[in-house]
């Protein structure tokens, strides 16, 4: 028998807003998104949504007025100061788990979902990436220090390997129920449900230019491949489209029913969508 809606909760994963062109997107766009899909959570990664890369207290204000629940982030999230007293104001706003414990802010965060509480455990990789703690060990000690105290896990693997993302899931496959990767910008095509019933996608693509290079000014990236000389990188503010994905959970026993890309552009642009109303559940 079908679930009802009573009986299923949905996150809402949305990829690295990429500009400050795509907060106002976001501002624009996620509660709308928000309605329709009929999410219950709405965690987005914005590491890179402050102009420069980063992330500042006020660029943070607007995405949690746009409608995100959580703030992940990455290997970015440290570059703008001004960011790291406000991890004391708004724990909701997470960083990788893996850097030094003396890191402001922290990287995970319990939050309610309906009548049930979600563990939210932001990680950063280590291949081809910043030489952190081992993420295997991280999210171990974060899940034994919370036992008991959550219903539901979810992890945003900020990660530059798929392979690395990829074992990381399905080490955690059955205790994090919620997997999914970010960093690339680009989305892949492989949600899945593992065996163990957690939902899994190795990358949510990025919120941000459809016309750029991962969200930067095309030319601009040409030149730095091809002179191999330094290059102010400039981000490209107009034609932005969202990229995420929506997970579907049994809201009794926490196993994921059905894992969605989630692709949606401004109704102006020229852009498909996915998610055009025919997904509501029954």
């Amino acid at each position: 028998m079908a679930l009802q809606t009573k009986d299923i909760l949905r996150i809402l994963a949305v990829g690295d807003v990429v500009g400050v062109g795509a907060v106002d997107f976001l501002e624009r766009r996620l509660r709308r998104l928000r309605d329709k899909l009929h999410a219950d959570l709405v965690v987005v990664n914005a590491e890179n949504a402050a102009e420069g890369n980063g992330l500042d207290p006020q660029v943070a204000e607007r995405v949690f007025a746009a409608g995100a629940d959580v703030i992940t982030g990455g290997n970015h999230t440290f570059q703008k100061r001004s960011i790291y007293d406000y991890f004391d104001i708004h724990p909701a706003l997470l960083r990788p788990a893996n850097y030094p414990a003396d890191a402001p802010g922290d990287g995970c965060v319990t939050v309610p979902v309906r009548d049930r509480r979600a563990l939210v455990i932001n990680i950063s990789g280590v291949v081809f990436m910043e030489p952190l703690e081992n993420p295997f060990e991280t999210v171990e000690r974060i899940l034994a220090r919370h036992a008991g105290a959550y219903d539901l896990a979810l992890m945003d693997i900020h990660a530059e390997a798929t392979a690395e993302k990829l074992a990381l899931a399905r080490y955690f496959d059955g205790r994090i129920h919620c997997i999914w990767g970010t960093h690339t910008h680009v989305q892949t095509a492989d949600e899945q449900i593992l065996p163990q019933h957690s939902g899994y996608i190795t990358d949510l693509g990025m919120t941000g230019a459809a016309v750029s290079i991962l969200g930067v000014e095309s030319q601009l990236v040409i030149q730095k491949f091809r002179s191999k000389l330094p290059v102010r990188f400039r981000t490209v503010q107009d034609n932005i489209v969202l990229h995420g994905a929506l997970f579907d959970l049994d809201a009794h026993s926490g196993a994921v029913t059905k894992v969605q890309r989630v692709v949606q552009a401004d109704e102006n642009d020229d852009i498909p969508n996915t998610f055009d109303g025919s997904f509501a559940p029954t």
